[in-house]
């Protein structure tokens, strides 16, 4: 900038910033910020002292609060309730701003009551290779006939072949009729103790305790999945789906009856016609009871002979079935995800 004044008398001030480069407008704004940097202006006058109330607590009054606050009564009190406890007995000692007020001079203001701590929740790894080792159930709302109305559909399904073991509709969803349902389940399928895992989420029936007990006098494992998880419930949560987008199924139920009929024609369909795309497009039935090796075998053999009959269609190469899932996971393990992922999709297609 001392270049510009150097220049500014011989070539005016506009050709002096124009040879060094600067905007016409430099020069004034650095005039204004030295002007401003020189200005003084009055010399600051501190506030005076907040004079103390004449009606505040004395120093030993205070201490009273204080004692009062941090006693063992009272520490883990909120100061309101405080309060009102020493009014009932006929004491007053402040005003519960005052009482705020003293507890955050003193560092002792915070939150009083003892806070639940979360568990850490271990997330499910559950693996079946056979029928009858892993069962999910959960239960699903049916719109009633008239708004704000619903019955209660508890499905139980073996997550290795997709299979519907139980089913039962109710008006209410009660941890009695669940306990029962499951009752009624295992004893009709023949399941060996110890052998079983129900798997469920987080509901008020499935964590009940009539449940919990059943559970223990038949000897089945239980798993629930982490809070706010439905990807550790898949299977149950798919089987809704399907039956849910299903064409036939409707707005609203007009009565329990109709559910109840609705249901008892889809299950069958379901269990005995519907092909899954996650079990080699067998039925449940089928490889629940063992019957999957044989219907492979007649696939197979259709194909041969489709293959032998115009092998140009097919361009040499003969035809052969996708390996058949071994497993069904829920929450496979990293290590186990990797080296399954070919024959063993993660996704459930129902």
């Amino acid at each position: 900038m001392a270049g510009v004044y150097e220049l500014a008398p011989a070539l005016g001030t506009s050709a002096a910033c124009t040879a060094m480069g600067l905007w016409r407008g430099a020069i004034d704004r650095h005039e204004a910020r030295a002007h401003r940097a020189a200005f003084v202006g009055p010399p600051v006058v501190p506030r005076p002292a907040r004079p103390r109330s004449p009606l505040a607590l004395s120093e030993m009054e205070q201490a009273l609060v204080l004692q009062a606050l941090c006693s063992e009564r009272f520490v883990d009190t909120a100061p309101a309730e405080v309060h009102a406890t020493l009014l009932d007995e006929g004491v007053y000692l402040g005003s519960v701003r005052t009482m705020y007020r003293l507890l955050a001079a003193n560092a002792s203001s915070a939150e009083r009551r003892s806070q639940r701590s979360h568990p850490a929740y271990a997330k499910p790894e559950l693996l079946a290779t056979a029928p009858n080792q892993v069962w999910s159930w959960d239960i699903t709302k049916l719109k009633g006939p008239a708004k704000w109305t619903y019955f209660h559909l508890y499905v139980i399904l073996d997550i290795f072949s997709r299979y519907v073991v139980g089913w039962m509709i109710a008006p209410r969803e009660s941890a009695e009729l669940a306990q029962q349902l499951i009752a009624d389940t295992v004893s009709r399928h023949d399941v060996m103790p110890g052998k079983l895992t129900l798997h469920a989420d987080r509901g008020t029936s499935m964590r009940s305790k009539p449940v919990a007990s059943l559970l223990v006098d038949l000897d089945v494992a239980k798993s629930h999945s982490r809070p706010y998880t439905s990807d550790d419930n898949p299977y149950s949560e798919s089987q809704f789906k399907t039956m849910k987008n299903r064409p036939d199924f409707p707005e609203r139920f007009g009565s329990i009856e109709d559910a109840r009929s609705h249901c008892q024609t889809f299950f069958p369909w379901y269990n005995d016609q519907h092909r899954h795309s996650g079990i080699g497009y067998m039925t449940p039935h089928s490889v629940h009871y063992g019957q999957a090796l044989a219907i492979r075998e007649t696939r197979q053999a259709t194909l041969n002979a489709a293959f032998d009959a115009t092998p140009n269609r097919f361009k040499g190469v003969r035809p052969s079935l996708k390996p058949m899932p071994t497993a069904a996971w829920i929450n496979p393990p990293q290590e186990e995800k990797k080296t399954t992922e070919p024959t063993q999709p993660r996704t459930v297609n129902l």
